[in-house]
């Protein structure tokens, strides 16, 4: 009798974590790597769970592929770790049957990993263990549906074995996407899973009341593997303390879920599988139930801008931003004036950087607030991925939208390494691409999780833009890549030459997004040495140089030669480009303030010419 037609007729179950055993017996390494060097380990816990009592195990597998097995060099390894899990399992097994392992990759790192990269190193882990000639496939751990789905196109096509998908949730009842979880269920069912179900990172209780809105299926049937609960850190190590009673009360509870597999993911030990084990021996599986129908939540409502986003209006009109780096020192009047001096001038919004060049600053959203308050002057925050991990940047981005700012740009941020304190973390729990893709989420009313977060945000999603590269093109591509995680505009790096902007216009024009090109004035002849040589990627022409050395030691005209630089360029940008991002050197906003006026003059000067 095969596995499908064994779980007709009772609810089979399965085995506990393997790396939490293996952990506790001080082995803090690549587990998977352990069936070549220790397998005596291995076998004897797939051994312990079936003595428990376990009609299923798993494979030692679950991060057996080729881009997880890199981590540790051991991507060579791939194969031989792969043939020896299924040897092993099938050695210790007797009379349960041996699934074969495939774990998720995707984390909230989304961008980390291209779906093409994913499915090659899939294809290449399936193959090796359908060699082995398992009793099936279990596809655990996958937070990202569309992971989930793709690779499961894989293995159906490649097998009439029984494959297993279990997807894991962030929050009970919903994906990480937001999509409901018997909506994503029946999709995987769908798609010729022949059971669907979900594990780790939430207990028994989350689990259970996630199972209650999800519906008995047609052409599949539904499992479960929840965690032993949630972790606690003790003395630097993650312990799961839940004892066997509550796990036999709760197998009691999943079968009557409709679960045919019930197991156990991290923190399950032999003894948690023994005690489910024992409470669902002789009992019939259900195949009816009734279904809890969640409670719809009210429509999230999105508050509605009073301004154009800056992506509109760089599409309607001339459109001016300038940056002004928060300052170092608790001197925020200063910075005041200097905005205030902008504001006058007619910019459109004042751009704040994150701590820019890794080095502490008055937080951006404190100055964005500040400027808001008292000068009704607009801000377009930036967002580092260097600083916040992903819990953080969702608390920040909350945080924006309470204080009324919806201007944001997401980078990545400059290393910590080359700022004021190189010994300190560099977070980069996500990157750009996954920043722009979570602020679109927001606006979506939803977390990265997927719960829901009571209102919509209203961002307008600016990203960066290097020009200043040797292929263009490539940046180019990056854009495009931007664009399609939901970017609505993009500021570009300074840019020092004419040529460079008919160029960037050239590569950049199929774009309906819109581009503010960076001007940034030169202050002196070391300034623009200082850029040239020691900034990467920007390279000035020797005539720009000569004219900064020409103008000595006088600050006045080493001032007026880089303005007078800086307006060149941007007679060169205004008919190429609508928006305009002037960079504040060294706080000196009269510079930018002189060329924000040169610029609303230019546009009189245009308009009278087009009436006359």
């Amino acid at each position: 009798m095969g596995l499908l037609e064994d779980i007709k007729s009772k609810t089979l179950i399965a085995d506990g974590a393997m790396g939490t055993l293996l952990y506790s017996y001080g082995i803090d390494r690549c587990f998977e790597e352990l069936n070549v060097s220790k397998p005596d380990e291995v076998k004897r816990i797939h051994e312990a769970y079936v003595k428990a009592g376990a009609d299923i195990i798993q494979t030692n597998t679950y991060g057996a592929n080729f881009i997880k097995l890199s981590r540790y060099g051991l991507e060579d390894e791939t194969k031989q770790i792969n043939e020896k899990a299924v040897r092993l399992a099938r050695s210790a097994a007797h009379s349960a049957y041996v699934l074969g392992t495939l774990g998720g990759i995707r984390t909230f790192n989304k961008n980390k990993y291209s779906l093409d990269d994913i499915k090659r190193s899939f294809r290449e882990q399936l193959y090796l263990l359908l060699n082995e000639e398992p009793d099936g496939l279990l596809l655990e751990t996958y937070y990202d549906l569309e992971e989930a789905r793709e690779v499961l196109k894989i293995a159906r096509k490649e097998t009439n074995l029984p494959i297993i998908v279990n997807v894991s949730m962030h929050e009970e009842g919903v994906l990480q996407d937001g999509t409901p979880l018997a909506e994503g269920l029946a999709l995987l069912a769908g798609l010729g899973a022949d059971v669907v179900g979900i594990n780790c990172r939430l207990g028994p209780y989350h689990m259970i009341k996630a199972l209650e809105e999800v519906p008995l299926l047609k052409d599949a049937y539904l499992s479960v593997y929840p965690n032993s609960s949630l972790p606690s850190l003790v003395e630097g190590r993650l312990v799961y303390e839940t004892d066997d009673a509550y796990f036999r009360n709760s197998a009691v509870e999943f079968r009557n879920q409709g679960a045919r597999i019930i197991g156990g993911c991290c923190g399950t030990t032999p003894n948690h599988i023994r005690a489910m084990a024992e409470a669902v021996k002789g009992l019939p599986p259900v195949t009816e139930k009734r279904v809890k129908t969640r409670e719809k939540a009210a429509a999230a409502v999105q508050r509605e801008r009073t301004e154009p986003a800056l992506d509109e209006l760089a599409k309607e009109k001339r459109s001016i931003i300038v940056e002004l780096d928060p300052p170092k020192q608790l001197n925020f009047e200063k910075f005041l004036r200097a905005a205030k001096e902008l504001k006058s001038a007619g910019i459109d919004a004042l751009t704040l950087a994150d701590n820019s060049l890794a080095t502490p600053r008055i937080s951006n959203v404190a100055c964005g607030a500040l400027l808001k308050e008292r000068l009704d002057m607009r801000s377009l925050v930036h967002i580092t991925c260097r600083d916040r991990n992903l819990i953080g940047l969702q608390s920040h981005l909350m945080g924006l939208d309470t204080l009324g700012l919806s201007d944001v740009l997401a980078i990545t941020g400059d290393p910590s390494k080359i700022g004021d304190f190189p010994g300190a973390t560099s977070v980069y729990d996500l990157t750009s691409f996954d920043l722009i893709s979570l602020i679109k989420q927001f606006n979506e009313g939803l977390s990265y999780s997927g719960k829901p977060l009571g209102k919509k945000t209203n961002f307008s999603v600016a990203a960066a833009f290097n020009p200043n590269v040797r292929h263009i093109d490539k940046a180019v591509k990056r854009i495009e890549k931007k664009i399609d995680c939901g970017a609505d505009y993009f500021i570009s790096q300074p840019v020092y030459s004419e040529e460079q902007l008919i160029k960037i216009y050239e590569e950049t024009k199929h774009l309906k997004t819109p581009i503010y090109i960076g001007i940034m004035p030169l202050t002196s002849s070391r300034n623009a040495e200082f850029i040239h040589n020691e900034i990467p990627g920007i390279k000035l022409s020797d005539a720009i140089r000569e004219k900064m050395a020409l103008a000595g030691s006088d600050k006045q005209k080493q001032a007026e030669e880089g303005l007078a630089i800086a307006r060149s360029l941007l007679d060169a940008a205004y008919d190429l480009f609508n928006g305009i991002y002037l960079i504040t050197p060294f706080l000196r906003s009269d510079l930018t303030a002189e060329l924000t006026t040169y610029i609303h003059q230019k546009e009189k000067e245009t308009t009278n010419v087009y009436h006359h």
